[in-house]
């Protein structure tokens, strides 16, 4: 009898362990009962996915059965998805057709899903809203103190990005009110700033591309949104490929894999062969040792290694920036990249090798001296980034202890800084060998 019981609690144990490398189902959670029976009422057939919380990525979907290469994931009818077509067919369509100048399809979709979450229980979309996230962590939403912990080239994008925000809440204040005869709240109360952002957010994180014909009542941007429930909550990896289309025969959204996925294990997408910048930047997230990551490295970073005593200094600089050698200047998981070394060779080109700075953009070796000098000063410019990074990476985890309220913001840029860091040891490494091998 006492040995039954150990055996059931190993297994019991051996089942919990389980559950927990491979995903906690959550498909018995309320909100997302709800939205199961909503996609069945719109013709979606059940599939092999759950939802579930997973330890490394959050939320997600796993399979309840193995996937192979050339399945079909999910199946989408189009009656589930969220377009311009939704918002023109609802009561914001007339307001919306007669406005003058017309505004975006991006702003039109903003404008559904804000006056959607503000009708509450009466909105047809209730159920889609409700798993929605009610706050995003895309670089627009990261707090200023932490914006200004981020690597010079995402920080000045983030800006941008917290602009453009800004600027289409300032462009739009008008036809927001011009929809006053809709609500028995003041418009201003409901269209605000931080509504905008989430629905600016919720459109840019979550849509998939689905183009759509060109309407007069719309700007003259393209209409290729379309939010998609229940599939927006398949998470991104890297190292997966997949095939997404709207097929027009069955008249659903479709995503084949071209990868396998055993039983239990969440389901992955691939939104992109992104950096873990532009994961930021547009998602909100980092992806642990993505191979598409890289160290950008600044022009003036560049040029601090060279001296400006170099009579052609000013002549290399030039040549480097009418040839587009100044920008997409990295470090990989492989090393300093082609473009950052091929723009080292020609600003260590001696005075008597400058007139063969066109071969040296073609790939050509100019002597042992000048590879010599390019790979020493890629393997400085590194360790100076190592640093920095370091640097930062301290500065992190003081104000993880100082401030509380910014934790999850500061625990993703740290997140992306560690990555950085992996890549430019990793780099170091190769360029210690390279400059070892070299004679």
């Amino acid at each position: 009898m006492k040995k039954s019981r150990g055996r059931t609690g190993r297994k019991r144990r051996r089942k919990h362990l389980k559950s927990f490398m491979d995903g906690v189902n959550c498909s018995h959670k309320l909100e997302y009962v709800k939205l199961q029976k909503w996609l069945k009422e719109r013709g979606f057939e059940d599939s092999n996915l759950r939802p579930a919380e997973f330890l490394e990525t959050g939320r997600g979907l796993m399979t309840t059965k193995a996937l192979q290469a050339g399945d079909l994931i999910i199946s989408l009818p189009e009656k589930c998805l969220l377009t311009t077509d939704t918002v023109l067919s609802s009561c914001l369509g007339g307001h919306i057709v007669n406005w003058k100048p017309p505004v975006s399809p991006l702003l039109a979709l903003c404008t559904f899903l804000i006056a959607e979450k503000h009708a509450g229980e009466k909105s047809p979309w209730k159920p889609y809203l409700d798993v929605l996230p009610n706050t995003y962590t895309c670089a627009a939403c990261l707090e200023p103190d932490v914006i200004n912990l981020l690597p010079k080239p995402l920080k000045n994008k983030a800006q941008e990005q917290k602009t453009m925000i800004q600027e289409l809440f300032r462009s739009s204040k008008a036809f927001f009110s011009s929809l006053q005869p809709l609500f028995a709240e003041n418009t201003g109360t409901i269209f605000n700033y931080s509504a905008l952002e989430w629905a600016w957010c919720t459109i840019n994180t979550r849509t998939i591309y689905m183009k759509h014909p060109q309407r007069e009542c719309f700007s003259l941007e393209p209409d290729v949104y379309a939010l998609a429930p229940y599939l927006d909550l398949l998470n991104h990896s890297p190292n997966v490929q997949v095939k997404a289309a709207f097929n027009e025969r069955t008249r659903s959204y479709e995503i084949w894999t071209n990868s396998q996925c055993r039983r239990y294990q969440e389901v992955f997408i691939c939104y992109g062969p992104h950096d873990n910048q532009r994961l930021l930047l547009e998602y909100g997230f980092v992806a642990m040792e993505n191979p598409h990551s890289s160290v950008y490295v600044s022009p003036d970073t560049l040029l601090k290694y060279f001296p400006p005593l170099d009579k052609q200094r000013k002549a290399k600089v030039s040549i480097l920036k009418d040839h587009n050698f100044l920008e997409n200047l990295t470090f990989g998981w492989d090393g300093a990249s082609w473009r950052l070394l091929t723009a080292l060779r020609v600003l260590s080109l001696a005075a008597e090798e400058f007139v063969c700075w066109r071969r040296v953009l073609l790939g050509d070796g100019i002597s042992a001296r000048n590879e010599q000098q390019a790979l020493g000063t890629a393997a400085k410019i590194c360790h100076f980034l190592i640093e920095e990074t370091q640097h930062v990476l301290l500065q992190i985890s003081q104000l993880k202890r100082d401030k509380e309220n910014l934790r999850t913001h500061l625990a993703l840029v740290e997140m992306l800084h560690s990555e950085d860091l992996k890549i430019l040891q990793k780099s170091a490494e190769i360029l210690c060998n390279l400059n070892l091998a070299t004679p």
